[in-house]
């Protein structure tokens, strides 16, 4: 059984993009939604976007909205995260995770069951 493994992330340049990918369908759990959140040191850790399975509906948190958007591949069964006009404030351990169960906290970390191991991003000021 493949890990929960996200991908994509690396340097990139203030303004410039990258895309995120979650491999999470296709696995031994069921799946309510799949959100991505962040960490840097000394701070909680962030909601950014999430993903409802049953209806592709989506929320999006007020920090990046209009920059990062949130998405399903089904024919790939993976779920990505496009990052636009990049700031070094962006910086910090991205990580996707899977909510198992129907859940009113979907823009906090207790309502996922599965985390990734995070994934590097670093923008250049």
């Amino acid at each position: 059984q493949a890990p929960l493994v996200e991908s994509g992330g690396g340097l990139a340049q203030t303004g410039g993009s990258l895309r995120l990918s979650c491999p999470a369908s296709g696995r031994d759990f069921p799946i309510y939604a799949v959100g991505w959140f962040r960490q840097t040191p000394g701070k909680e850790r962030e909601f950014l976007a999430t993903v409802k399975w049953s209806d592709l509906s989506t929320i999006t948190s007020d920090s990046v909205k209009g920059r990062f958007t949130i998405s399903r591949d089904s024919a790939q069964n993976s779920v990505y995260l496009q990052t636009e006009s990049l700031k070094p404030e962006d910086t910090a351990v991205y990580y996707c995770a899977v909510a198992t169960k129907p859940t009113y906290y979907l823009r906090e970390i207790d309502g996922y069951d599965i985390w990734g191991q995070g994934t590097q991003v670093t923008v250049s000021s």
